[in-house]
């Protein structure tokens, strides 16, 4: 692989004030029905902003915090690189088309709603929704293939919530220290 197609760290250029706004706008342009797996690719594989690690990680920390993950991911990034205006940049840069875009659906639904195509339509993009959010995992979880006590608290965790059910807050409260714990521990 050419050495110049993937930056190192010290290689990359820090995007701008306008890098944000206009990569986040066009993200959330085209992200419907999940921005994540493309902020992914905008992110890492297209822009070289973060690596694939430095995005899980930072992913991780969105996922903890109050609201919605890719809310939470361009103010994070936007804040990394160019401060509050870069954060905010993110932010307006990705809810713009989409505030917009949203408005004009649901005045189509209400007006259609009754449609079979309408509903066949809607759950045509649920379906390719789901296929984005499974690809997004994959994508997320190779980083850490090399990290068992990643694999394992990411196991827990799936465990907790999906299989016995019990509450997110709760399993985070718990698995977020251990998880700490053992990385500082066995990881160091």
């Amino acid at each position: 692989m050419d050495t110049l197609s993937l930056p190192h760290q010290s290689q990359r250029l820090s995007p701008t004030v306008t890098d944000l706004f206009w990569g986040f706008f066009t993200l959330g342009l085209t992200g419907f029905g999940g921005v994540l797996p493309l902020a992914r690719r905008m992110v890492v594989e297209k822009r070289h902003w973060l690596s694939g690690e430095e995005f899980s990680e930072l992913l991780g920390l969105c996922q903890f915090l109050p609201g919605g993950n890719i809310i939470n991911m361009s103010v994070a990034i936007g804040l990394r690189f160019q401060g509050v205006a870069g954060a905010l940049a993110a932010l307006f840069g990705l809810i713009a088309a989409p505030t917009a875009v949203v408005i004009a659906m649901g005045i189509f639904y209400d007006q259609f709603h009754d449609n079979p195509y309408v509903t066949h339509m809607f759950a045509g993009l649920a379906a390719a929704a789901a296929g984005l959010l499974i690809s997004m995992a994959i994508k997320i979880v190779m980083p850490l293939r090399k990290r068992p006590v990643a694999i394992a608290v990411a196991v827990l965790c799936f465990i907790a919530i999906a299989v016995l059910k019990l509450p997110l807050l709760p399993t985070m409260l718990v698995l977020s220290p251990v998880s700490i714990l053992a990385t500082w521990r066995l990881e160091a």
